[in-house]
């Protein structure tokens, strides 16, 4: 198994090189993301369904961390050495179990606790790995690797389809498939190195510890970076997909043809309110009492308008106004009739 000493030599070579460019990547994003012409907006409904399923995985896998949720480990606690004889081990055991009576479990784990190569390997693979499986023994330790990788591979699997709901197109749109390979990459990555992490571990090397404090756990250890790395997963994705789909950052600017389709679509609902307002119009002309309170009606506008424009104060306005120069009526009669013939213009009538 990869050592911390080895980590820590890879991170002092390669970070001088990496987080510049790291840094300058965030940049460049943040960047992109506040010159884009889109604004930023709420998360949409379907990217919240997501965010909601993302949410719970993320929950169920650090609930999984807990001391409540993991399987028991004798030598914890019965506070043994690995080297204390089977008979004084399960002795302390009976001494704890209610009434005083092992479980089926225990008594299967009596078998292969006997020898310091069974030991090392229930610290190794776990307890129901040693009690269930039909076909290990120690003189061939891969053998509990290979009974022991469905119950490694189960948690990401159930993550990973976890990841795939949110990252769907039928549940979070547009906005979660872009995450879809990303998010299905990272999943396998992770199978795969716990399972190399498994694979390389040194499993006797709990052999040579004479102190209980100082043995390593390494099934119930691994169990919590499982937990821990899959909540950081979820929890990065789910970032990920919030802050992509509210246009913050890794903004996609619109394709021509998706703007072509939404002016499209806007030109036809605007056409389409207009021949409303045509066909209301129309009506309107038709119907002689439509037609005589619409004429009330503007018959009135005029009167109110023309009793306000007959106000002092009003005409002391309009006449300063026209005085300092503000308004200019030559103006406002070329603009008039420029819009004018902008309307009633024909597409033949510029060329004649």
């Amino acid at each position: 198994m990869i050592s911390i000493q080895t980590v820590q030599t890879l991170l002092f070579t390669l970070g001088p090189f990496l987080i510049p460019r790291l840094i300058s990547y965030f940049r460049s994003i943040r960047t992109q993301a506040q010159t884009s012409p889109l604004p930023i907006r709420p998360a949409p409904k379907r990217v919240r369904n997501a965010l909601n399923i993302l949410f719970v995985a993320s929950t169920i896998a650090l609930l999984s961390t807990l001391p409540n949720f993991a399987p028991e480990n004798i030598f914890t606690l019965t506070s043994s050495r690995l080297q204390t004889p089977s008979d004084v081990l399960f002795t302390r055991l009976t001494s704890l179990r209610p009434n005083n009576t092992l479980t089926a479990t225990d008594h299967a784990l009596r078998n292969r606790l006997a020898s310091l190569d069974g030991r090392c390997l229930y610290l190794t693979f776990g307890p129901s790995t040693l009690a269930d499986c039909p076909f290990c023994n120690s003189d061939d330790p891969q053998s509990y690797l290979y009974y022991a990788l469905p119950s490694i591979v189960l948690p990401y699997l159930l993550n990973f389809c976890a990841l795939g709901l949110a990252t769907s197109s039928a549940i979070s749109g547009k906005e979660g498939s872009r995450w879809r390979t990303p998010a299905a990459l990272i999943g396998m990555v992770l199978v795969a190195a716990e399972c190399y992490f498994f694979g390389a571990h040194d499993w006797k090397a709990n052999a040579r510890v004479l102190r209980p404090q100082d043995l390593d756990h390494f099934y119930w250890r691994m169990r919590i970076f499982r937990g821990l790395v899959i909540t950081l997963v979820d929890v990065g994705l789910a970032g990920l997909l919030w802050a992509s789909s509210t246009n913050r950052i890794f903004v996609i600017p619109i394709s021509s043809a998706e703007r072509l389709e939404e002016v499209t679509r806007t030109l036809e609902n605007t056409r389409g309110k207009l021949g409303a307002v045509g066909i209301v119009r129309n009506v309107t002309v038709r119907d002689e009492n439509l037609r005589r309170k619409a004429e009330n009606y503007w018959r009135k506008e005029g009167e109110v308008m023309g009793e306000v424009m007959e106000e002092r104060e009003v005409v002391e306005g309009v006449r300063n106004a026209l005085e300092s120069g503000r308004i200019s009526v030559t103006r406002i009669e070329e603009e008039a009739k420029l819009y004018a013939e902008g309307i009633i213009a024909t597409p033949g009538s510029d060329q004649s």
